[in-house]
């Protein structure tokens, strides 16, 4: 049980890891761990301790209770629109043509 878990806080880390366009390197840096480390979190094969969880929270712009238990204090689309938050207007105008393309594709 303890593994599934583990994943899933996993799944979680590397899928916001990856939305905001940052590597495990970059990540590790600012955690200051190992990349390998941070490969390990995101595998569910590792742990972390409450510090380096208050650090991953704030450089993946994540409530620790989303990174834990994936549940978030507002909406299931905290995490999208925290990583379209970060984005130039420019950016911003390019996401919604996509996403309204991805939209028209899936209603078909």
């Amino acid at each position: 049980m303890e593994s599934k878990i583990s994943m899933e806080i996993g799944g979680r880390v590397r899928r916001q890891r990856e939305m905001l366009g940052i590597s495990r390197e970059r990540l590790a840096l600012y955690l200051d761990v190992s990349p390998k480390f941070i490969a390990d979190i995101e595998l569910g094969i590792k742990g972390m301790s409450l510090t380096t969880l208050m650090k991953m929270s704030s450089a993946l712009k994540l409530s620790t209770d989303y990174i834990l238990f994936g549940k978030s204090e507002k909406t299931d689309l905290e995490p999208l629109l925290k990583a379209f938050s970060l984005c130039t207007k420019e950016k911003i105008q390019y996401a919604e043509e996509l996403l309204k393309l991805f939209l028209k594709a899936i209603a078909n």
